[in-house]
């Protein structure tokens, strides 16, 4: 089972109404939750760990993770509200505004994260979950404490208005992708946790050297670049299709990649450390495929499999 950590929330989503004015649609969302959205759907076993409201979005969130096919077995349950991102499109590109104080996500602690049973081979973290306490660093703990011992993928998908003190975030993000054994970044990521003026492919390769075995930077239009522990490098393009929004397309080639990666036997320390060229390359372009899918269609609505 992969298991993906981290926040479940509700896209609040722009709608012209009758009136002519904008209204907001409510959809289920966060980045680490539309993975395993993703992955449930890609049909790869899958589960979540994350803190759900008992209120009406927290619902709307059960009954999507029940429809795709996700473990919720793991999830938290409380009476504290669930987080709310209202989205502004600019271009196509998705501009966020949080409502998190106090949520079900956010406040969960160190000793609300479970032992983990054999079935658990792969962890998947992310997202702003990584930097809001105290439920970043309950998530820091469970990933640290695991890493050797399971696969672990992490996208920090940075958002500088969660992060109060960049210093220590980057800090703290860089200690983890030395735990990590597989990285996904956006150019716009690398960028902020390596200040250096070095290309992306340099970046990477700092990144690479403290200890994964594979780092994969997203560029959108321009494809996404794998670069593995041994200097193989892997370049992808994006697949051509009408942009809706892009609201989940990180998440859904994130889903597409372990996907792939679980199909083929890859997910165990040892299958990490015998990834090759050949298959993060097959495994980059289905995820590539999948997130073509997302983009096309509003909101974070990933594909099944039969749609690929």
């Amino acid at each position: 089972m992969i298991l993906c950590c981290g926040e479940a929330l509700v896209d609040m989503i722009p709608n012209a109404v009758a009136s002519g004015e904008v209204g907001f649609v409510p959809h289920a969302g966060g980045a680490v939750f539309n993975t395993a959205i993703a992955l449930g759907r890609l049909g790869a076993r899958v589960g979540l760990l994350t803190g759900l409201s008992s209120d009406l979005f927290g619902r709307q969130l059960s009954e999507s993770l029940a429809a795709s096919h996700v473990d919720a077995s793991r999830v938290i349950l409380s009476d504290r509200p669930t987080t709310l991102a209202f989205v502004q499109l600019c271009g196509g590109q998705a501009r966020y505004s949080f409502f998190d104080e106090n949520s079900a996500g956010r406040m969960l602690t160190v000793d609300d994260m479970p032992d983990l049973s054999a079935e658990v081979s792969t962890l998947f973290f992310g997202g702003i979950s990584l930097a809001c306490e105290p439920g970043a660093s309950a998530y820091a703990a469970l990933l640290e404490r695991e890493s050797g011992r399971r696969v672990i993928m992490l996208d920090p998908n940075i958002r500088p208005d969660f992060i109060a003190d960049a210093d220590a975030y980057r800090a703290r993000i860089v200690r983890l992708i030395a735990r990590a054994d597989i990285v996904k970044l956006s150019d716009e990521d690398l960028d902020w946790i390596v200040e250096a003026p070095d290309s992306l492919s340099e970046k990477a390769r700092t990144l690479l050297d403290t200890g994964p075995a594979l780092i994969i930077v997203t560029r959108g239009g321009a494809g996404a670049t794998g670069g593995l522990r041994g200097g193989h490098e892997v370049h992808v393009p994006a697949c051509e299709t009408r942009v809706v929004d892009t609201v989940g397309a990180g998440d859904t080639f994130n889903a597409g990649v372990l996907a792939h990666l679980a199909e083929r036997g890859c997910l165990s320390p040892d299958g990490i450390a015998l990834l090759g060229p050949d298959e993060v390359e097959r495994a980059m372009q289905f995820g590539a495929r999948a997130a073509a899918v997302t983009v096309s269609r509003a909101g974070a609505n990933p594909p099944w499999a039969d749609e690929l």
